[in-house]
């Protein structure tokens, strides 16, 4: 639960400096050629929008995410269909609920490693969970400190 109202979490996390700052140390992500500023608000729906860099702490190329928007209800909803060098498929919804003057976040991450990582699909899962985790705790933290 994100203690802030809807508008203003949203706002936060449709961002390009939202999303890096909810991933930060970890990783950072660069927005796609061509694309400018990464704002979900504007990025086309169900037109892919080119690789986006994965950066292992803001610095080292880790991965690439060859990023597809296909559902958007702006203020409260996303959903990302993708593929990465890493992964077959990677689908992340995020919704966002009122609740009273707060915001309950949930993400649901999907994923499918390509066969050269099947193996470590467990291990994967974890890494994924607790990521998001982090970036829950990262988002409730901007907030609070925003208070």
């Amino acid at each position: 639960m994100i203690n802030a109202p809807l508008r203003s979490v949203w706002e936060r996390v449709a961002s390009a400096e939202g999303i890096n700052d909810e991933m930060r140390p970890w990783l950072t992500m660069s927005a796609p050629r061509g694309v400018g500023v990464l704002d979900l608000n504007t990025v086309p729906v169900g037109v892919p929008l080119g690789r986006a860099w994965l950066r292992l702490f803001g610095v080292l190329p880790l991965d690439y995410d060859l990023l597809t928007l296909v559902e958007l209800e702006p203020g409260h909803r996303f959903h990302e269909k993708s593929t990465m060098a890493s992964m077959r498929c990677w689908e992340h919804e995020r919704v966002l609920v009122a609740r009273g003057g707060s915001t309950e976040v949930t993400d649901r991450v999907t994923f499918v490693p390509r066969w050269g990582l099947l193996w470590a699909r467990p291990m994967l899962a974890r890494v994924v969970r607790e990521f998001f985790a982090h970036r829950h705790r990262r988002l409730a933290r901007y907030f609070a400190r925003a208070r």
